[in-house]
């Protein structure tokens, strides 16, 4: 059976809202709730043996989503809605923040609720809710799917030269895959906590073909072209997510401090070549549009169809095609053979 997709689907790890309860507070023994239902210095535990799964889901125009049928979570089919953003405080004065979202039944009611980790949430430690609101729930969730660059990473320019992608400026004539020169339309940037899905991803030097560290966010898509199918996937062109090829060695989770990030955006959504090895640019779509600046928006409107998702440069490959311990070495040969 092929997992590729012309349309991405995005697939967040997240809890049941049952594995995160109220120990002490207003809504003891509650289930962490909708924004209308939670009460502020309530204080959160995940339950005993807690694990987060797959929801998967697919964005709708109006920018709600819908389950997906590959979803772990969930009733395929059914709406899913963007609640609210919540913000803890750890026993150590740290904070960390989760998104919820709200399934809905065919009649609009409250199905099931589900929390979205932004940050590592650990068992047998208390979490003080101190913040919960509305406003910038949808930017966050956008910016977890945004692919992002981290600082240092060397871009291919069109005259051959690599530059540190934080030495660009716009209007800069970048290399890509499919369409020569393009010029740079916006360069975005971001410092975050390197944690939860924020933590980024390191493609060690050589395991992919890349010249130096690769280092990028975890929904960041890389292509592969096969030059022969070694992984079964019925496609030549694949877009296969960085976070998809951890394998704890060559391939492994940056965590802790903070990370720069940068994204880069084109008129269309392109292949380019960072580190040597072909990565996408960014992809607006329903989703990832709430983190650019409204200003940005109303400027570029007109070139925005260049980025429906059903044109991207490539096939998204879905985890189950890479749950083998040999995926990264066959990806590299399909590559070069």
């Amino acid at each position: 059976m092929t997992t590729t997709t012309d349309t991405p689907v995005q697939a967040i790890p997240a809890y049941p809202a049952t594995e995160f309860r109220v120990r002490d507070g207003v809504n003891l023994g509650d289930a962490v709730s909708h924004l209308d239902e939670v009460v502020l210095d309530d204080i959160y535990m995940m339950e005993p043996g807690a694990a987060r799964k797959r929801l998967a889901l697919t964005t709708l125009g109006d920018g709600s989503f819908r389950v997906d049928d590959s979803s772990e979570l969930g009733r395929p089919g059914a709406t899913l809605h963007l609640d609210c953003a919540l913000q803890f405080m750890t026993p150590d004065a740290g904070t960390a923040e989760a998104l919820i979202l709200v399934e809905t039944d065919s009649e609009g009611l409250v199905a099931d609720t589900y929390l979205m980790p932004l940050a590592r949430f650990e068992p047998k430690i208390g979490y003080r809710l101190v913040g919960a609101e509305r406003d910038s729930a949808r930017r966050k969730f956008a910016e977890v799917a945004c692919v992002s660059f981290s600082r240092g990473t060397r871009i291919t320019m069109a005259t051959g030269a690599q530059v540190p992608i934080e030495a660009l400026k716009v209007g800069d004539r970048v290399l890509t895959r499919d369409d020569g020169a393009q010029e740079i339309r916006w360069i975005g940037h971001s410092t975050v906590r390197a944690a939860g899905a924020f933590a980024p991803i390191v493609i060690t030097a050589g395991t992919l073909s890349n010249e130096g560290d690769l280092v990028v966010s975890p929904e960041h898509r890389l292509f592969v072209y096969q030059r022969c199918d070694m992984i079964g996937a019925g496609r030549p062109d694949l877009l296969v997510k960085a976070r998809h090829l951890v394998n704890g060695e060559s391939i492994f989770v940056l965590q802790g401090g903070y990370v720069d990030y940068f994204q880069i955006l084109f008129d269309r959504h392109h292949i380019i070549y960072a580190e040597g090895i072909a990565a996408e640019s960014m992809l607006v779509d329903p989703r990832t549009r709430p983190a650019l600046p409204d200003d940005l928006l109303d400027r570029i409107g007109g070139v925005l169809p260049g980025h429906d998702p059903r044109g991207a440069r490539g096939f998204d490959v879905q985890k189950a095609l890479l749950d083998r311990p040999d995926a990264i070495a066959l990806l590299r040969r399909a590559s070069i053979h």
